[in-house]
């Protein structure tokens, strides 16, 4: 396990997928589920490791309850496993689970777009395009962790936009799995360079507001990141 950085109290946050969004009070438990979280998406906790509630207690410096608390909200996210008596591990990536989720992604992304024409206005088309520019400047200056985070605060803000708060809900959770996933598969730089290149395709539909042609967009950028990322899985077993 690295080095992790101590947890004191907690601390007001900003939602960094609503901008201009009001401070929000986070409780210890949420602060440490945070934390948690990022170290399983990025893999600084193993997938199918145990994890030690008493090294995390003493790294975080806080006590059981709000640990215990972080993991029930990381495994109602899917992302640790609760074991009777036995604490709790990290779960493994199923390539079979990882191809539904893209399903169901792809689907949900199809929605997203039709509702995005409908309800986008000009000036979140305008926000969208300046997070797109942002996203290929990172492309070209080769910062892949912050390359991902924006692509992440992009496609979170474009389901947003799209108005649908069960939507919204549902790619939420969804979302955590897949990010893990794709930490694990390690994507090649040709696959990083076509989602640049996607996401183009993905903007300029928005800015026409062409329906059909959004949602396909959206349908297949899903469909093709899918596809690498269980590429990516088999590789990295073989």
């Amino acid at each position: 396990m690295t080095e992790m950085p101590t947890l004191r109290r907690p601390r007001p946050a900003a939602d960094e997928a609503s901008p201009g969004a009001p401070l929000r009070r986070l409780s210890l438990y949420q602060v440490v589920a945070e934390r948690l979280r990022h170290m399983v998406l990025e893999g600084e906790l193993a997938a199918g490791s145990r994890i030690s509630e008493k090294r995390l207690c003493e790294a975080f410096e806080v006590s059981r309850t709000p640990l215990r608390e972080a993991l029930k909200v990381l495994a109602n996210e899917g992302l640790v496993e609760l074991l009777p008596n036995r604490g709790a591990q990290v779960t493994a990536v199923d390539p079979a689970e990882v191809h539904d989720l893209f399903e169901v992604m792809a689907a949900l992304e199809g929605l997203s777009g039709h509702l995005l024409v409908e309800r986008a206005s000009d000036a979140e088309i305008a926000e969208i395009r300046a997070l797109h520019a942002r996203m290929l400047e990172l492309h070209r200056r080769q910062r892949r962790q912050e390359y991902f985070e924006a692509n992440q605060r992009l496609h979170r803000r474009l389901t947003e936009i799209a108005g649908n708060r069960v939507l919204l809900e549902q790619q939420g959770q969804l979302t955590h799995k897949i990010t893990r996933a794709r930490y694990a598969a390690n994507l090649q730089q040709g696959r990083w360079d076509e989602s640049a290149q996607e996401h183009g395709v993905i903007l300029a539909a928005l800015e026409a507001r062409d329906a059909a042609a959004l949602s396909a967009a959206m349908v297949e950028h899903m469909r093709r990141t899918g596809a690498a990322v269980l590429d990516g899985l088999t590789a990295s077993r073989r």
